[in-house]
């Protein structure tokens, strides 16, 4: 194995439609009396739909979501950084 670092190109969801599906699928786990940051987080790192009520078409509008490039978005804006 080589020591250099692999680089990921992640495709470009809108954004702003990207942040209105997670509310979207945030607001159906609460209305069921879920923990919708415990759920989301365990479908992410899982890729288990089960994590995701059918509420409100939550599990399937979590299916159509690119987890990797929804990841780089929060770590984005975690630390701060710009969307280059």
């Amino acid at each position: 194995m080589s020591g250099n670092t692999k680089p990921i190109t992640i495709g470009r969801q809108n954004e702003g439609d990207l942040r209105m599906t997670i509310q979207a699928i945030y607001d159906a786990l609460n209305e069921k009396g879920y923990d919708p940051i415990s759920q989301i987080v365990g479908y992410l790192l899982t890729e288990d739909p089960t994590y995701i009520t059918t509420h409100n078409n939550a599990r399937n509008l979590i299916r159509r979501i690119d987890r990797f490039e929804l990841l780089q978005i929060m770590l984005r804006d975690f630390i701060g950084a710009d969307n280059s």
